[in-house]
């Protein structure tokens, strides 16, 4: 029955007017047995999550999700593979397929956990920060090469300081794509202060 409720809940407006779809006075019953009964994700992530929900539930809730083996298989369905690519590919899953997941305590991968608290502590860069950064970068071009005809694709090695979560200090090479934040800055040259457009001048950018 459910799977016949999914199937016409599926066909939704192009059905309506001709028998099709799941009225409101059935869909609300079927939400309260299951506010997924309905998925927008694939039917077959349902199936398969069902199916790990049930492991978790046979283990009490005590199963270790990060060492389950990636051959493990569990009412024929390859969990553990299943259970490796959530983790890994946590961010492109939807909000309440992450709450479904966390729930029975699956979590994303650590390296993701580590990228994200990486990304979290790694300082915020302003626009005019930016935008001295580039200056920079485009006054080592012009150094090097004697114009700033700056190809597109062209990125700049340029030594900078960088600033740790606890404050300390290191010198770090990065490749600014000049190319790119130079036409950029053109792009949104009447945004940029008489002071920008000046310095931009002064390094022989004849738009400026």
């Amino acid at each position: 029955m459910t799977t016949n409720c999914r199937f016409a809940a599926g066909r939704g407006a192009g059905a309506r007017g001709r028998g099709g779809g799941v009225g409101a006075g059935a869909a609300g019953p079927l939400k309260e047995i299951d506010p997924f009964w309905c998925p927008t994700w694939p039917i077959t992530w349902q199936r398969t999550y069902a199916t790990a929900r049930q492991w978790w539930l046979e283990s009490d809730g005590r199963v270790d999700w990060a060492g389950l083996p990636e051959e493990t298989v569990f009412e024929g369905e390859q969990l553990g593979r299943w259970v490796v690519a959530q983790r890994a590919g946590w961010p492109g899953l939807e909000q309440d397929q992450q709450d479904l997941l966390t729930a029975i305590g699956i979590e994303e991968g650590p390296e993701l956990v580590a990228a994200k608290a990486a990304a979290e502590a790694k300082p915020k860069v302003s626009r005019a920060d930016r935008f001295t950064q580039g200056l920079a970068a485009l006054a080592s071009f012009a150094r090097r090469e004697g114009h700033v005809r700056v190809p597109r694709p062209h990125k700049e090695p340029l030594q900078v300081t960088m600033a740790g979560p606890g404050g300390e200090e290191s010198t770090e090479i990065v490749h600014a794509g000049l190319g790119a934040w130079l036409n950029n800055q053109k792009a949104r040259r009447a945004k940029l202060s008489p002071g920008q457009l000046a310095q931009l001048a002064e390094h022989g950018v004849e738009w400026a």
